[in-house]
């Protein structure tokens, strides 16, 4: 239930509008065929928002009729919030009709970023309707109004609140099928300005039991929620912005690559979005002796896999390496990090890396120690987990586990350097990256 309220009130996890595949039932969502995705996603977002604007259209009509005859202001803030509600609808109209153009030489990734302009025109709109709405109420409190035809002005304000919810259910809903944060926050919008006017109703309703100050008191208590939907769609649509997304698109990523045979490791991961077109870019790493034709065709399975998995996702770059790192380096994107160590016999650093054989230790040394014996004890639960460091054979300053040391990597332990008749002990502690 309280899920349930969150969502209503635009606080729902970004991760239940991402419709990925496993998540949302597994559904299908790329086409195939001649028909381009894009197209057939903006093409709705028009049609939605060409439906919002209609049945608000109306709306502010109703409520103009009833300002007329009682001379309400409140009903009149609330019919130009229904108005201004209607105008957002132009910056995303002009965004989808915008997204729909092809790539040029100049703009080679389309326009879908104009999108999240409008995005920030809406959020810009929401707030100046958050300011409206407080500075009506605080001048309804210095300078208290009678309200006239108050049945009249009730019934607008519920039309004026079914109005706004149709819209806020309906542009919500489709910018969710078409992953548009713009539509999305644009729906929010519509709900903040129905909150508005459940605030004249409630407000009508305290006058006429003799509470003139009700109207003022609930519009307050109105704009600090308008505050909060304004920071929550203002995130939404910067991090969008900034190239940013939720982790759990790079996790489904990582995970669909794990169905396709052939690939032994995910080298890296890179997402945006560019309106509500999700593009990624995947490395990952082959078996050396894979075959060009073979490669080619593990890349296209891959490219199936991911949008099975993530239906939003409109352009898929795969990139295969035989590699353990794109640029032969070892590969440690999700490896603690290294851990400095100094004594008497050495020093250097103790590290968890990938190689081609998986996760081992190694330590490092600033320079080779002939005769030397590495030792790390790991301190489980359970049990001391022991790990002889091997040198490699054309890696003099290089020591290395032969076992992967055991899962989680984030524990207390001891490096043991043994030089004849010396010993040095140095105690460190491995942490797991964020999100690992």
């Amino acid at each position: 239930m309280l899920k349930v309220i969150r969502g209503w009130f635009g606080f729902a996890p970004v991760e239940d509008c991402l419709a990925l595949g496993h998540a949302a039932g597994g559904g299908h969502g790329h086409t195939h065929g001649t028909v381009d995705p894009t197209i057939a996603t903006t093409t709705r977002g028009i049609w939605a928002i060409k439906w919002s604007f209609v049945v608000l259209a109306i709306t502010s009509l109703l409520q103009l009729a009833v300002v007329a005859v009682s001379g309400s202001v409140a009903l009149l803030a609330d019919t130009i919030h229904n108005v201004g509600d209607a105008v957002t609808a132009i910056p995303l109209w002009i965004a989808f009709v915008l997204a729909r153009r092809k790539p040029s030489k100049r703009f080679t990734y389309g326009l879908g970023r104009v999108e999240d302009l409008a995005g920030i025109a809406i959020v810009a709109i929401i707030l100046f309707s958050a300011i409206f709405a407080g500075y009506e109420a605080i001048e309804r409190l210095i300078y208290p109004q009678e309200l006239g035809y108050l049945r009249w002005v009730i019934a607008a304000g519920v039309i004026g609140f079914i109005g706004n919810e149709l819209v806020a259910v309906f542009r919500i809903r489709v910018g969710r099928e078409i992953n548009s944060a713009a539509l999305i926050a644009d729906g929010y919008h519509a709900r903040t300005d129905g909150f508005t006017s459940l605030a004249v109703v409630l407000g009508a309703i305290g006058v006429w039991l003799g509470y003139p100050l009700a109207d003022p008191i609930v519009g307050l208590l109105i704009t600090i929620a308008i505050f909060g939907i304004v920071w929550q769609s203002s995130k939404a649509v910067f991090v969008r912005m900034l190239d940013g997304v939720d982790p759990a698109i790079t996790d489904e990523i990582k995970h669909a690559a794990g169905h396709v045979k052939g690939v032994q490791n995910v080298l890296d991961v890179k997402a945006r979005w560019l309106g509500h077109r999700l593009q990624a870019d995947i490395a990952v790493q082959v078996a050396p002796d894979t075959a060009v034709e073979d490669a080619d065709r593990l890349a296209d399975g891959l490219k199936h896999e991911i949008l099975d998995h993530i239906p939003a996702l409109a352009v898929a770059t795969v990139r295969v390496s035989s590699r353990s790192e794109p640029d032969g380096d070892i590969h440690r994107h999700h490896a603690p990090d290294p851990v400095r160590i100094e004594g008497a016999i050495a020093a250097g650093e103790v590290s968890i890396i990938d190689t081609d054989a998986g996760e081992r230790i190694q330590l490092t040394l600033t320079e080779p120690v002939t005769g030397l014996v590495a030792v790390v004890e790991i301190d489980r639960p359970d049990r001391v987990e022991t790990l002889s460091l091997t040198a490699l054979p054309d890696q003099p300053t290089q020591f290395r586990s032969n076992v992967p040391p055991a899962e989680p990597h984030e524990f207390d332990a001891r490096l043991i350097l043994s030089l004849r008749d010396k010993e040095q002990r140095n105690a460190f502690r491995m942490t797991e990256p964020a999100n690992h």
